[in-house]
């Protein structure tokens, strides 16, 4: 069994990016900025900005953090959040920007999605970038999904005539992910299973991968007997789990049963440090893009 190393692999990745930005800068280019928009204070969302912040610090970026208060007393205006996103869509220093989900529940997050300016849509989720990786044209590649692929490209795990299952079947992972897969490519060509909670005896399909992504946001929804020998695990998985024995009171736990699985696989990912380096890593290639292309 090899770990899959998503850490380093992000540290290479940026050290490229910095590599990039340095050369822009020495033209007489300016930094890549980002932005970022969010919403009240649930811990995840903190973390995951936070360490976006520290990335673009990373590779040279500007990057800017709006944050807006939520509460049930108070709650953010939809109007006023969109406006928020009009405003980044409209200002010429900034080349991509995100808005950190998930958003209050009396918020449309489609709505919001919709409003971000595709060529600014570093985070993939619009439907014009959504509509061009189903159709393998240039775009803004999800970034969980395109972290994915980097890994297995890095890691040289071929998918070229594999068969791949994802379980998850949701619009940030599962679904982009498969598309990205189908394409006709060196990282792609595979043969793509997607499982969800509709799916019968989804073990039976597990048990058939080559190359097998959980992401269904379930801790230890994946088991041994689900695995086949030899067979590539992909955990996309970050729950938090309360944790006495840990200073922050949680540790966070993958959709994968790790213990009990990683010794039939060739390569496993670990959470942390698999899968979640590398989805700040594409974000970071992202915003890069949407710089040179206004160059």
């Amino acid at each position: 069994m090899e770990l899959i190393d998503g850490k380093k692999a992000a540290a290479e990745i940026k050290q490229e990016i910095a590599a990039k930005v340095a050369e822009r800068i020495a033209q007489g280019k300016r930094a890549p900025h980002l932005a970022a928009i969010l919403v009240g204070h649930d811990g995840g969302s903190e973390t995951y900005v936070a360490h976006k912040i520290k990335a673009c610090a990373e590779c040279g970026f500007r990057s800017t953090l709006i944050r807006f208060e939520s509460t049930d007393e108070a709650p953010l205006q939809q109007s006023e959040l969109i406006a928020a996103v009009e405003s980044l869509n409209n200002d010429p220093e900034v080349d991509g920007f995100i808005v950190q989900l998930p958003l209050p529940r009396h918020i449309d997050e489609n709505a919001v999605i919709e409003a971000v300016d595709p060529s600014k849509d570093v985070d993939g989720f619009h439907p014009v970038n959504v509509g061009r990786q189903s159709l393998g044209l240039p775009c803004f590649h999800s970034a969980t999904p395109a972290g994915i692929v980097e890994l297995l490209k890095r890691n040289n795990i071929p998918t070229k005539g594999k068969r791949v299952v994802i379980v998850g079947r949701s619009n940030i992972v599962g679904k982009p992910l498969a598309a990205m897969l189908m394409q006709k490519g060196a990282t792609a060509d595979a043969t793509v299973t997607v499982c969800h909670s509709a799916t019968p005896d989804i073990a039976e399909i597990t048990r058939q991968a080559d190359i097998l992504v959980a992401a269904v946001g379930r801790p230890g929804m994946i088991t041994a007997d689900m695995v086949a020998d030899g067979a590539t695990v992909i955990d996309v998985g970050t729950t938090r789990v309360a944790d006495p024995t840990r200073k922050t009171g949680f540790r966070l736990c993958g959709d994968v049963d790790f213990d009990n699985v990683a010794p039939k696989c060739s390569f496993i990912t670990p959470v942390p440090g698999g899968v979640g380096p590398m989805t700040i890593c594409s974000l970071m290639q992202n915003t890069l893009l949407a710089a040179e292309r206004k160059d």
